[in-house]
């Protein structure tokens, strides 16, 4: 099994009641695939339904009509069956609501169950790390990331255990994966006709190269926006850093599958709340999947030539690039965020909503909030 465990037991449970409803003779009939494909997508309804829930809850009354995006997007019309992924984008904005209502244990169970179905939930532990060293609120942060890891930890240790190789299939498949087609990567090697960090490969062989290109250049995005976060003038919101990271990963990944896009639309409504430029990239975004099926039938079968889908690849790439820029213009100058507009501060932030700047004394000052003294550390809360 190629996906992570709890997507690999949503598959399997699915089977499950496609063939149980197959062998019930007074229900309608259908070939088992449809039966299959039909339970998986009211499941996968289901969960952007509750990621949708969720995003509104976020957004708050004042900007409950920014969420009409998650649930009317481009890329949601396309994508929202094309793979499993909606299971993590509800666990992940279910996990973000749990921490916006200062439940922080309950965050990361959700985070971890989102982890166990696709690891992205957990990188929203990352924002979460740095601002809550900004605002001396590690305490929480060390609670949601305790029970992310013991329920990420429950969840896939029996099948480790019981089943390793079974296990092991997800992340030795994407060690061993070359370039995807929507990489930043692949584009290059399409228009230049260079072949890669690693060369021409044989099956099965692992571009180490390009494993580790990539993830250096993942770990430059966390260390910038890690600075970011820590040296904005004002402290950045929770949705702001989490689509920035996330957009970064996307960004820098040797893979981008085409429904990955789903990771970013909730958390671009809720960073970034501009409706027409949001709906402008979504459709841009939602349309690279046509002249992908085009160059995915052969120029011989009078599809495509490969530049042009992997020039709109590059058109979506530029579009992400210019919706980071325009967060980390409104981290710096917070005057120009409509969320703050109002007299807000994190509406997603819980435990930081409000919270003054108190950054840890052994923090060099350049990684101090910049154009403030440093605050004196909160004594520690005593309970009585």
């Amino acid at each position: 099994m190629e996906y992570p465990v709890l997507s690999g037991i949503y598959q399997y449970v699915s089977m499950v009641i496609a063939k149980a409803w197959h062998g019930v003779p007074w229900l309608p009939s259908a070939l088992q695939v449809v039966v299959y494909f039909n339970v998986v997508a009211l499941g996968l309804a289901v969960a952007w339904l509750v990621t949708v829930w969720a995003s509104a809850s976020l957004a708050g009354r004042r900007r409950v009509w920014d969420a009409a995006l998650v649930a009317c997007s481009p890329l949601v019309a396309v994508h929202a069956f094309t793979n499993f992924d909606a299971l993590a984008t509800a666990f992940a904005a279910t996990g973000l609501l749990a921490w916006a209502r200062r439940r922080p244990v309950l965050a990361g169970v959700l985070l971890g169950l989102g982890g166990a179905a696709k690891l992205y939930p957990l990188m929203l532990l990352g924002p979460l790390l740095v601002l809550c060293l900004r605002s001396a609120r590690m305490r929480e942060f060390g609670r949601t990331t305790a029970a992310a890891a013991a329920t990420w930890v429950a969840v896939n240790l029996p099948i480790a255990v019981l089943f390793p190789n079974g296990w092991a299939e997800f992340f030795r498949l994407n060690s061993e994966r070359p370039a995807d087609p929507d990489s930043i990567y692949n584009v290059v090697m399409s228009f230049t006709g260079w072949t890669g960090f690693d060369g021409p490969l044989a099956p099965g062989e692992t571009p180490s190269t390009l494993n580790a290109v990539s993830l250096a250049a993942f770990v430059a995005v966390c260390v910038g926006i890690a600075w970011l976060a820590l040296r904005a003038p004002v402290r950045p919101r929770v949705a702001q850093l989490c689509f920035l990271l996330v957009a970064g990963f996307l960004l820098t990944n040797k893979v981008w599958s085409p429904q990955y896009s789903l990771w970013l639309v909730p958390l671009a409504v809720l960073a970034l709340p501009h409706r027409r430029i949001l709906l402008a990239w979504m459709a841009l975004d939602a349309f690279v999947w046509v002249p992908r099926m085009f160059y995915y039938l052969g120029v011989s079968n009078k599809g495509l030539p490969e530049q042009w889908f992997t020039g709109t690849v590059l058109l979506r790439d530029l579009a992400v690039i210019a919706l980071c820029v325009l967060v980390v213009r409104q981290i710096l100058r917070p005057g120009e965020d409509l969320v703050r507009a109002r007299g807000v501060d994190d509406p997603v932030g819980g435990p930081l909503d409000g919270a003054p700047d108190a950054p840890p004394r052994w923090l060099p000052r350049f990684l101090t909030p910049r154009g403030r003294p440093r605050e004196r550390e909160p004594e520690p809360a005593t309970s009585g």
